[in-house]
């Protein structure tokens, strides 16, 4: 009988986790080490990914930290140059600007696109020819529901993820018969530091949780599911892919709840 046990199983594999210093980052890197993978926690703020790392190794799993900053292609190459093989890539860096689309200035919109678009090109670049010279990966990014649907104040942060969504296709079409898979996971609403502003105004906070089917926030760790699943060979006939996790947020109609 096939061995389905290992299907999820991440033993000898490196993953680069980057974004690993916080929230959903953090999380996942957590996760995939603790189904056997060799972690890199990479963030811009290396205090912060050698924290995450300090944490996976004292639960008895393996990691290390890197520096790098995704804006960067020269950091990046430093950063793949240093690490002997990557099997898995998860990229989750994101900001986001909260104003009408046209209040926003010159540098807010380029600031946005700089990280969350272009930084997310760049890594998928340089981590891509990697892969595609070792003959296998699986790469995982972060676009969000909101490369679905929008709402006021959201204009550029809704642009860049739906052109990750774009490009992950784009890569994936690509690089297949390589031996290498690219998809995204598409997260909800998600307490992280993100989202902070939200959670901040409890009447913002309960009309995000009242608008998905299972009526509450995400938590990182609900994230890391389908991180591992993608990471692994248990979705080894998935690519260019959004597997979304948002409670059911796109899912459902409204907010209204009609008398049935």
């Amino acid at each position: 009988m096939f061995d389905y046990h290992s299907l999820f199983s991440l033993t000898n594999k490196t993953a680069l986790v980057i974004g690993a210093g916080s929230g959903i980052g953090q999380a996942c890197a957590e996760g995939l080490a603790a189904f056997g993978a060799h972690v890199v926690c990479a963030d811009v703020r290396i205090a912060e990914a050698e924290e995450s790392a300090k944490t996976i190794k004292a639960a008895g799993f393996s990691a290390e930290a890197r520096q790098v900053d995704i804006r960067d292609s020269g950091s990046i190459q430093a950063m793949v140059q240093s690490i002997p093989q990557i099997d898995v890539l998860l990229c989750t860096p994101s900001i986001n600007v909260r104003k009408p689309m046209l209040q926003i200035s010159d540098e807010e919109f380029d600031r946005v696109i700089s990280l969350n678009l272009r930084g997310t090109f760049l890594t998928l670049r340089e981590v891509g020819k990697v892969m595609v010279q070792q003959g296998k990966g699986s790469i995982i990014v972060l676009s969000s529901i909101r490369s679905q649907v929008v709402e006021p104040g959201q204009s550029v942060y809704a642009a860049t993820k739906a052109g990750v969504v774009q490009m992950i296709r784009a890569l994936a079409a690509e690089v297949g018969t390589q031996g290498v898979r690219v998809n995204a996971i598409a997260p909800g609403v998600v307490e992280t530091p993100l989202t902070a502003q939200i959670k901040n105004n409890p009447e913002w906070y309960q009309a995000y949780a009242n608008k998905g089917i299972l009526q509450r926030w995400a938590q990182p760790t609900e994230m890391v599911g389908a991180a591992i699943y993608l990471a692994s060979e248990a979705s080894s006939y998935v690519t260019g892919t959004v597997l979304f996790v948002d409670g059911g947020w796109t899912a459902a109609d409204g907010r209204f709840q009609p008398p049935l």
